[in-house]
């Protein structure tokens, strides 16, 4: 209990209480349709109250690692994304730093790629979907609406990953978005520090270089975006553990 109280300073209980389970799962080595504990038996086990266990175990259901069968109890999801499954080096913890790391290197490899097939493969339709996509996460920050914002970013990284006509990219750049969406949900109460703005402008630069049919740029911009958010994470995570 004494670890949940000290880290809850800067996290809300629940969520330090949801990467708990996360570990609890890796620990056991429970696999996709395995049962866990009752609610009840998590709560004890984690030295917590059980309110606080419903809470996390909201959390991990809307992110697809929980399911809630009601009147059968709680089990491991099936988690057959690439990034997710064990023969893909384990159960990913979006609150383990070395993890949220290493997923931003592998998204800084893949959509530096991606842009950069965009820049020589897309089509006018697939230019005008990025375009899009750039404008709804400019009116996003604008208005200030969070739901908008992040969904012109999932819109923008997706459409340059069908505009590199590589299905294999295209699964991939979704997957690691997946992740990189529970690590913001769980170890940053979904939230991002002060990169909007920023990236809103790093989205219209991708998008410039690869409506020219320039890889090259298309490729480094892509980069620049990825790194500032990175930084962005790091700057976030610091201030939540040090204030």
């Amino acid at each position: 209990m004494a670890e949940v109280e000290s880290r809850s300073s800067y996290r809300p209980g629940y969520e330090v209480v949801a990467e708990r389970i996360l570990q609890f799962i890796a620990e056991l080595e429970l696999r996709p349709g395995d049962r866990m504990p009752t609610e009840k038996e998590l709560a004890t086990r984690l030295e917590t109250s059980r309110g606080m266990v419903r809470e996390a175990v909201k959390i991990l259901s809307a992110i697809g690692r929980v399911r809630v069968h009601k009147g059968r109890g709680l089990y491991v999801a099936d988690d057959d994304g690439m990034l997710g499954s064990r023969r893909w080096g384990g159960f990913f913890l979006p609150t383990d730093l070395d993890h949220v790391y290493m997923l931003f290197e592998f998204r800084r490899i893949q959509e530096t790629a991606a842009s950069r097939l965009a820049a020589t493969n897309a089509t006018p339709a697939e230019l005008r979907a990025i375009e899009t996509a750039v404008e709804l996460c400019r009116q996003g920050h604008v208005t200030g609406e969070a739901a908008l914002f992040d969904r012109g970013d999932d819109d923008f990284h997706l459409a340059v990953a069908v505009a590199s006509h590589n299905q294999f990219l295209v699964a991939s750049v979704r997957e690691a978005r997946r992740l990189q969406r529970q690590s913001s949900t769980i170890g940053l109460c979904g939230t991002v520090g002060g990169h909007a703005a920023e990236a809103v402008e790093e989205h219209a630069a991708i998008y410039r270089a690869i409506r020219d049919g320039k890889p090259d740029a298309a490729a480094a911009a892509a980069a620049v975006h990825l790194d500032n958010t990175l930084e962005d994470y790091r700057r976030e995570i610091q201030r939540r553990l040090f204030g």
